[in-house]
């Protein structure tokens, strides 16, 4: 759900189709009938972007027919706690949680916490991989009977109540029965003898409900048992080969490596009050210590110069003070406040949301520098962009100076993927580089010594940082190619005793008293008893079940998360079928197939004495190690910025009302209003009737990406050539389309021509007595390359979640019209028309409902 896995993942599919072939039951819910849903056992069409409503109802049909994992959810989930009496839910404030601040559009949720448990509060993007801090009292208030009117459990049952069959259909467009054929298929193949995994993409992240989309499928999985244990999980499916790499050691402005979140200009003056807001009063399990791991993160990057008496160089890290993500930062190059942009592996002027707002933006640049395989579009911008046809970017008065430099592929580097399984996977070098292209260490490298070697002499407190780096990799190569040693690279991200010199052998090493260092905690192991642990290559028929000598899967090599979970409260396994992890009395410990997550030591029935933090307040039955409370959370008290339970929101546009609340779309959803980011209307809003119908868009097998990769390569430019929209027979009926015909699909920002396939893999949708159309696109094309063709990205506005800030790029609204779309001055004109039917530029789509969200700075 939320993923095309056989198109998108293809290598990761084949577990899925050996899965099949062995038994197990395929299910896909989907906007589209793909090539997923081909092989799926059963295909369920959904309207895009109401996944919540399908997963509510799902939560629904367990809870209201007593389907639940009652042990599991018991003893392991916060179901039994209580929450404070001041709590409102959106039954109660149609559509709104208590706490809402309706100037601010952003929630106080300080009524939303456990009853007795102090209120720690948070902002967006400070939690990190710990998730929000829990002022924990002694013992929480809770109801082990699950009767409580305000226990988590009842709450549950309270919120999902209206989402019922009849309501999913009304909202998604899934017929009732077809509904409750999966519901049960779900729930017969969970419990204690068989386990169900939930997968997605990012057609489940990429809306203003992201964060919650996935909550929903948690709590799914939470209540059936099926997280902790083998065959159940909720698998986030990566873009490509290191994407969780990217985010692990991330290249995100809000997170340092191992998700500790970076640090906030006004509220983390010091390296105390950055681990205050960290963690709390009685706070369990491994976050607490965030501390050695930040320090160690210190002491590798400053080295000597990093000392208890300088906060061991914390005032060197950056501060952030809210929003600096791509979007924001593209709107500042436009509003003349950033004047110069690295680009590295990302071509956001055909990649990202709004492409005409991101060229813009690159061509008010000073200087650009771009780092790529090929002569990509943002490179390019300047001489083949769609403004130039418009007039809006003339190429003899660009100011923007391009530098391109070329890059190495992954065959001409040696280092490390990081899977979408967690897994770290050692790659040689095949090849050596050709001409002018180098690697990414020997950039970085570069860039490091010869800006270093120009402060040499400054004074300016700014540039400190830089000057006191410690930048001690071993060096490869001669000369001009002299580059670190991404094996040593690799090692000092693992971590180093620096009393011995030797590698950590793991995370419980780490101190944070300065006599350790770590690149990135959460990856210690990977370079335990000083060997490259992500080299393994045992084979199968060499080890035992789980592969432990393939590869390296943080943290500490276990493969399954939270697997303390696999067994009941009494560590004994839930059945012999699913086995993984149980106590072993005799030895004093936990042992089975996985490396345990949990304290290896720490017996069932464990109770902690009073006063015990971290690791040490773990009871025997908390296996979410990493939770304050050490539950699984079916509901957040305190941590995201859009409430404690997945409500459904209707998408910032969407041709239809909520049918459940009053409050139409997501209240704390970040808009950015602006001439260059117009939104199409939305009910309660009038003229919602000029774009109709909903757009969605995805990737093709065939083309990579924005397709910069892909549309150099004669073979893969001849298996997809041309930019293509796939409609409905129906549709095509309505609007005059011809199969093989030319269209093009027209939003408030921009039209984009396409090739016409009339398919039944798209179908029309009933939907509270009405007939909505859905139109899908992929988005591979752009200005350069073999193939060429319109920006699909083009057609998106800039929307986002409030929690990460990522865009909603996976539903719009739409119309779709016969023929080519106006070329040369005419698009604009074309444009300015159809904004003005829809209420005008900047206005329309900016309020909804009893919300008025608001842009975040």
């Amino acid at each position: 759900m939320g993923s095309n896995m056989a198109e998108c993942h293809p290598v990761g599919f084949q577990w899925v189709m050996e899965a099949k072939q062995r038994g197990a039951r395929v299910i896909h819910v989907d906007p589209r009938f793909t090539r997923t849903s081909a092989h799926a056992d059963q295909y369920v069409r959904i309207r895009a972007g109401t996944d919540i409503a399908f997963l509510g109802g799902v939560i629904n049909h367990i809870l209201g027919n007593d389907l639940d994992f009652r042990e599991y959810v018991q003893a392991y989930t916060n179901a039994a706690f209580l929450v404070r009496e001041e709590f409102a839910d959106t039954e109660d404030l149609d559509g709104l949680f208590s706490g809402y601040e309706p100037g601010r559009a952003r929630y106080d949720s300080s009524s939303w916490g456990y009853e007795g448990a102090g209120h720690h509060p948070t902002r967006p993007m400070e939690s990190g991989m710990g998730g929000p801090p829990i002022d924990m009292p002694a013992r929480i208030a809770e109801d082990p009977t699950l009767q409580h009117p305000r226990c988590v459990f009842q709450i549950l049952k309270r919120h999902f109540s209206r989402y019922t069959p009849e309501m999913v259909e009304r909202i998604c467009g899934v017929p009732q029965d077809r509904f409750l054929e999966v519901c049960r298929a779900w729930t017969a193949n969970s419990g204690r003898d068989r386990t169900a995994a939930l997968v997605y993409s990012v057609g489940w992240t990429q809306h203003t409900v992201g964060a919650q989309n996935i909550r929903a499928g948690a709590i799914v999985q939470l209540l059936l048992g099926n997280v902790g244990r083998p065959g159940g999980g909720v698998y986030a499916l990566r873009g490509h080969a290191n994407i969780q790499g990217s985010t692990d050691i991330p290249t995100l402005f809000d997170l340092l490596p191992g998700y500790l979140p970076m640090p906030d200009a006004d509220r983390h003056p010091d390296l105390a009050a950055y681990l205050d807001a960290m963690r709390a009063r009685g706070q369990k399990g491994y976050w607490q210590g965030a501390d050695a791991y930040l320090i160690s993160l210190l002491k590798e990057w400053f080295g000597d110069a990093a000392t208890p008496e300088n906060d061991f160089g914390y005032g060197w890290l950056p501060r952030i003070n809210g929003d600096h993500g791509t979007y924001r930062t593209t709107m500042d190059m436009i509003d003349g406040r950033v004047f110069g942009y690295l680009v590295m592996g990302q071509n956001p002027a055909v990649g990202s949301a709004n492409g005409r707002l991101q060229r813009l933006g690159l061509a008010n640049l000073d200087w650009l520098v771009v780092r790529d395989l090929t002569m990509l579009e943002t490179a390019t911008f300047w001489k083949d962009a769609p403004e130039i046809e418009t007039g809006e970017i003339v190429p003899e008065q660009c100011r923007t100076e391009v530098f391109f430099l070329p890059a190495a592929s992954h065959v001409e580097k040696a280092g490390t993927f990081t899977q979408t399984q967690r897994m770290l996977q050692w790659r040689e070098k095949a090849v050596d580089p050709v001409g002018d292209q180098r690697s990414d260490a020997w950039f970085f490298h570069q860039l490091h010594c010869r800006i270093r070697d120009r402060l040499t002499d400054s004074t300016d407190p700014r540039d400190e940082p830089l000057q006191r780096l410690a930048w001690d990799y071993r060096l490869e190569g001669s000369g001009a190619h002299e580059e670190p040693d991404p094996d040593d690279v690799l090692r000092h991200i693992n971590g180093l005793d620096l009393t011995t010199g030797r590698t950590v052998d793991g995370a419980a090493q780490l101190r944070a008293d300065g006599t350790t260092a770590c690149g990135c905690w959460q990856y210690c192991g990977v370079y335990a008893h000083e060997q490259n642990q992500a080299a393994h290559r045992k084979p199968h028929d060499e080890q035992g079940p789980y592969d432990p000598a393939w590869g390296w899967t943080w943290p500490g090599n276990r493969r399954v998360l939270y697997n303390r979970a696999s067994a009941d409260p009494d560590g004994r396994p839930w059945s012999e079928r699913k086995k993984l992890l149980w106590w072993d009395p005799a030895a004093g410990r936990w042992t089975g197939y996985d490396v345990p997550d949990f304290p290896a030591t720490t017996p069932p029935g464990h109770v902690p004495p009073e006063g015990a933090r971290g690791p040490e307040a773990l009871r025997g039955d908390d296996p979410f190690i990493m939770q304050g409370d050490g539950k699984g959370w079916l509901f957040a008290p305190q941590g995201l910025c859009d409430g404690p339970l997945p409500t459904h929101y209707e998408p910032h546009e969407s041709p239809m009302r909520n049918p459940l609340y009053g409050q139409q779309s997501n209240p704390t959803r970040r808009v950015y209003p602006r001439p260059e980011n117009p939104y199409n209307p939305s009910p309660p809003e009038a003229h919602g009737e000029v774009f109709p119908f909903v757009l969605t868009a995805a990737r093709l097998t065939e083309h990579h990406t924005a397709g910069a990769m892909s549309r150099q390569l004669p073979h893969l430019s001849e298996l997809q050539p041309e930019l293509f929209v796939e409609v409905s027979p129906e549709l095509a009926r309505m609007r005059g389309l011809t199969h093989l015909g030319v269209a093009h699909v027209v939003t408030s920002r921009s039209a984009v021509e396409a090739r016409v396939y009339v398919t039944d893999r798209m179908a029309p949708l009933r939907l509270d007595g009405r007939v909505v159309h859905q139109v899908w696109l992929p988005y591979h094309w752009g200005p350069t390359g073999l193939v060429t063709g319109d920006v699909v990205n083009d057609l998106l506005g800039v929307v986002a979640d409030p929690n990460v800030l990522i865009q909603e790029s996976k539903v719009a609204t739409c119309d779709i019209r016969r023929g080519p779309r106006p070329h040369g001055a005419q698009p604009t004109g074309r444009l300015d028309s159809l904004r003005a039917r829809a209420g005008g530029p900047a206005v329309a789509g900016t309020t909804s409902g009893t919300a008025v969200p608001r842009e975040m700075p």
